[in-house]
């Protein structure tokens, strides 16, 4: 089986968006991850859900977790409304590490490798000329191995 066999449309974001926005779009997609793309529909990134939910913890909070006590739970539980007009370009940094992306002709076997590799529970399906086709999940990788797999 190929990568294309398997590959979902997910919605993506560009670096254009806000990173509110990207939380909303994985949570409500209930995605493991988000991938950004260019203009062109390339692949620029692929994050990862905790990499996600680094883009929307201010910095500070990051840097000095005892500054997380000092917040009440009530403006702990909204903290990621202190992000205002911040875009995920601006959470990234300028040069990110290559996205996480197989050909569509990519074996189950290439896939598993190169989440496992990266930990990436997510990754970009490409055509030849580097276009967004899709995406793999970990979970749907899983599914499809274990359907596929002989009985134990």
């Amino acid at each position: 089986m190929q990568a294309s066999n398997i590959a979902v449309n997910l919605p993506t974001v560009t670096v254009r968006d806000s990173v509110a926005r990207a939380v909303r779009i994985m949570a409500l997609g209930r995605m493991p991850g988000l991938i950004v793309v260019d203009d062109r529909g390339r692949p620029w990134s692929v994050l990862p859900g905790t990499q996600v939910l680094r883009l929307a913890v201010p910095g500070a909070y990051q840097e000095d977790p005892a500054l997380c006590r000092t917040i009440d739970e009530a403006h702990a539980d909204v903290f990621w409304g202190e992000l205002g007009d911040l875009t995920v370009g601006d959470c990234l940094p300028r040069q990110p590490a290559a996205p996480a992306t197989v050909r569509l002709d990519a074996t189950l076997l290439e896939v598993a490798a190169l989440m496992s590799r990266l930990r990436s529970p997510l990754v970009a399906v490409v055509d030849r000329d580097g276009a967004l086709a899709g995406a793999i999940t970990l979970e749907r990788l899983l599914t499809f191995l274990a359907l596929s797999s002989p009985e134990d």
